[in-house]
């Protein structure tokens, strides 16, 4: 273990699985301690304690959250703080995607919903997270968004701009820090197709190894990312070794937007 976060304190939003499960993991491998917070409150838990079991007691703790929801922040923040004795890094990782169809096809229900989950979280977590942030400084704050916040298509308007909008406030969120002269970084990272249940829908469309196909084959390299690969991203921005990088974004996208 080469320690890259060691000390850091890391609260991790939509962490049950998928991206925020690797990132749990990668940190906690790296000598973080690290709280998951979900919705899904018992996956949390289980999570935290396998991950307890390998690193040791007290190197995870497990929080129910509702990222939508303000109150739900506020407690989980200030509980997780008390447990870790502090918060350094804050992944606002939790977000949901949907097949909307185009323009006039989505509801604007579905299209608030998307904004609630992906864009509010993101306000929410930062607005109440960077007082733990500015007493255990450095601090880092990243925030998950997608390829399809820097590229559109013509089937996803939600997702594409509740995303687009993560990217932008992420440099605002960083402008906001270094303005009040805080050593606190906001980034954003911006996956494409990653082995993770959000493509359940297309798996289950097309049935799994014809689905990972038939994304990988629109990725230059060939193939879709692997959750490891974008925890990888995400723990260097979580590390001394990027405090000189604020309001960029990382593109794990297999060289999509290069094209």
């Amino acid at each position: 273990m080469s320690g890259r976060v060691a000390g850091k304190k890391i609260f991790i939003t939509g962490a049950a699985q998928g991206l925020g499960l690797a990132m749990a993991q990668a940190c906690a491998a790296e000598g973080a301690k690290v709280a998951l917070a979900d919705i899904n409150a018992a996956g949390a838990d289980d999570r935290a304690t396998a991950i307890n079991d390998k690193y040791g007691a007290g190197t995870a703790f497990a929080y129910a959250l509702d990222v939508t929801n303000e109150d739900h922040w506020v407690k989980a923040l200030e509980a997780a703080n008390g447990a870790m004795g502090g918060i350094s890094g804050l992944v606002n990782n939790a977000g949901i995607s949907s097949r909307e169809g185009g323009i006039e096809e989505l509801s604007l229900e579905g299209f608030r919903k998307l904004m609630s989950v992906n864009v509010d979280s993101v306000f929410l977590g930062a607005k109440h997270g960077i007082k733990y942030l500015a007493k255990n400084q450095p601090g880092s704050i990243v925030n998950v968004s997608s390829i399809a916040g820097l590229i559109a298509n013509h089937t996803s308007p939600g997702y594409n701009a509740s995303k687009a909008a993560v990217w932008l406030l992420s440099k605002n969120i960083a402008l906001y820090c270094a303005k009040k002269g805080l050593d606190v970084r906001s980034n954003s990272i911006h996956p494409t197709f990653i082995d993770t249940p959000i493509l359940d829908p297309i798996r289950n469309m097309f049935g799994k190894d014809e689905a990972e196909a038939k994304l990988g084959r629109q990725v230059p390299l060939g193939r879709i990312g692997k959750p490891e690969e974008v925890a990888q991203a995400a723990l260097y921005l979580l590390s001394d070794e990027s405090r000189f990088v604020t309001g960029a974004e990382l593109k794990i996208d297999g060289g999509i937007s290069a094209m």
